[in-house]
């Protein structure tokens, strides 16, 4: 590991000195901009330490986060560091018992409130001996609350310097299967995969980036948050889900980072307003090619932007090769919870679609015998939090286990091929691995979720969600894709994974509803149980049918 790492509040401080005025936070409320400079942001959260210090607590509690993307989540995540205090974020669209169960695994003492959608909700389900900050949003109203903090409390005049073994954070995973588990970071790990991002990325000071990702995901922390803390470069965030369009057109990014759920809205949008008929020719034109490609970027936001990444979940070739004719190169990376997210990446000038690209900087990948993805850098979690049979599990030999199954190209690219979990049995014996299904599926641009499932039953079947565009159209037009889709799919797949229907569900999938994980997921198990009955009564439909 590289020698003399600096910790996120020793880059707070160079900046603070060497660029005091340069602004760094940018918050939109009621349509204005707040604007926070590195000395706004320091003076900030030092006097969040102080009063945070005037609590008592002790060196090593655990203060929570719950809010939205804002300027205070990070103020408030350098205000817990300068306090000796260490940060665990929940994700506003948990479900009330994982909230309950976070804040009472990890034995939060103080938990600030922010930005939320129902924030009476949430406030009231937190336990009564935690102590609540809120800040000062909408339905915010807690017993201490941020501006009178701020004002109340000088800054913190010796804050806390962290040492590299000391915890950073604990990040609960978002939990396809049972209780969240709380993923170990210190600052070493912290520290060195925020220094390795910078050269990764080519980040300098003048570079911009837009938050609305949840900073709860360590996805979101190391690409935006530490990274601007080591680059020294601006961070944006979006006022609503409504706004989120023209925010991201008014800040025009350097670098986007997003999920292929939103690549492919993005896709929809685009389409809706110029056919794929239209556009390829206007695409054939020469002199007209340069002019309509950079005509979307700027509609979309993203004309300034040249580092485009895309991760949490597979993104389809066919969208990436979309969208490479616009001249936006799509990134796509791999790593989790418990390396924070520092695995793979496809290099912006060494691009493989179909895999996750090659491993970062002073990492390793390794198959085992079983097919399943191990990992090794510096970047490894400490462990799962009061849980070490667990991390004995998955920590072998300096290995992270990822219960992914994949296979590494010949020139080093890794390609992901399932999970090793994931994976069903037929009631014929034969095992199925459904990602592989799903991927083709999801080259239909009308489909936005998709899930197979079988588990017991002769052959598999696939449900699907489809895209908002796509519920606009007429039924009968919608149909005839998937029915090609179907067919197309059916002719490609070995005999025992041939699909015995497509099932059309209305319902969308969501983290609100349980069949998804805060950062995207489905919940398979939750999928196959919501939907037992219905695939039971079409199990020998062999056709599209809709719900």
């Amino acid at each position: 590991m590289s020698a003399n790492l600096l910790t996120p509040l020793d880059c707070l401080y160079k900046w603070e000195k060497n660029t005091p005025t340069k602004t760094y936070l940018r918050q939109p409320r009621n349509r204005v901009w707040q604007e926070y400079s590195w000395q706004d942001v320091a003076d900030e959260a030092r006097r969040m330490a102080a009063a945070l210090n005037s609590l008592n607590l002790e060196k090593g509690s655990r203060v929570a986060i719950i809010s939205k993307n804002c300027a205070e989540w990070i103020i408030s995540d350098l205000a817990i560091m300068m306090s000796g205090c260490i940060s665990v974020p929940l994700y506003p669209t948990q479900s009330d018992d994982s909230i309950k169960f976070v804040l009472e695994h990890c034995g939060a003492s103080v938990v600030f409130v922010g930005k939320l959608d129902n924030p009476e909700q949430i406030q009231n389900i937190i336990p009564k001996n935690i102590i609540q900050i809120g800040y000062n949003y909408e339905g915010i109203h807690a017993p201490l609350m941020w501006n009178d903090l701020i004002k109340q409390h000088a800054p913190i005049e010796n804050p806390y310097h962290p040492k590299m073994d000391d915890i950073y954070t604990i990040v609960y995973t978002s939990g396809t299967t049972g209780n969240p588990k709380g993923v170990v970071n210190d600052f070493k790990s912290a520290s060195f995969v925020a220094s390795h991002a910078v050269p990764e990325f080519n980040l300098i000071p003048e570079d911009h980036s837009v938050s609305f990702l949840p900073l709860a995901h360590v996805a979101e922390r190391v690409l935006v948050e530490l990274p601007s803390l080591y680059a020294g470069f601006t961070v944006s965030f979006v006022e609503s889900l409504d706004t989120f369009a023209e925010d991201l057109r008014l800040v025009n990014p350097t670098r986007f980072f997003s999920v292929p759920r939103l690549w492919t809205k993005f896709q929809m949008g685009i389409l809706e307003k110029m056919p794929q008929k239209k556009l390829n020719r206007l695409l054939s034109i020469p002199l007209l090619n340069r002019v309509v490609k950079k005509k979307i970027r700027q509609g979309l936001g993203l004309d300034n932007a040249h580092t485009f990444i895309s991760g949490a979940a597979p993104l389809s070739v066919s969208t990436m090769q979309w969208f490479s004719r616009l001249g936006i190169n799509i990134q796509e990376g791999y790593g989790m919870s418990e390396n924070w997210a520092y695995g793979t990446i496809n290099r912006s000038d060494d691009i493989r679609f179909g895999t996750v690209g090659k491993p970062m900087r002073e990492g390793e990948i390794k198959i085992s015998e079983e097919g399943e993805v191990l990992i090794k850098s510096p970047a490894t979690m400490r462990g799962y939090y009061l849980d070490e049979e667990k991390t004995r599990e998955v920590i072998k030999n300096g290995y992270y286990h990822t219960g992914d199954k994949g296979e590494v190209c010949g020139d080093g690219f890794l390609k992901i091929t399932g999970r090793i979990k994931d994976t069903f049995k037929t009631a014929k014996g034969e095992f199925i691995t459904p990602s592989h299904i799903e991927s083709l599926i999801l080259e239909n641009t009308n489909v936005e979720q998709v899930c197979v499932m079988g588990l017991g039953l002769p052959q598999p079947m696939a449900l699907v969600v489809l895209s908002e565009q796509a519920q606009q159209l007429d039924k009968r037009d919608v149909d005839k894709t998937l029915q090609a889709t179907y067919q197309k799919v059916n002719k490609i797949l070995k005999s025992h994974e041939v699909l015995n229907g497509l099932l059309v569900v209305k319902e969308e999938w969501l983290p609100e509803n349980g069949l998804m994980t805060p950062t995207l997921k489905v919940k398979r198990n939750e999928v196959a149980d919501y939907y037992q009955n219905l695939v039971q009564q079409y199990s020998e439909s062999k056709a599209v049918v809709w719900e």
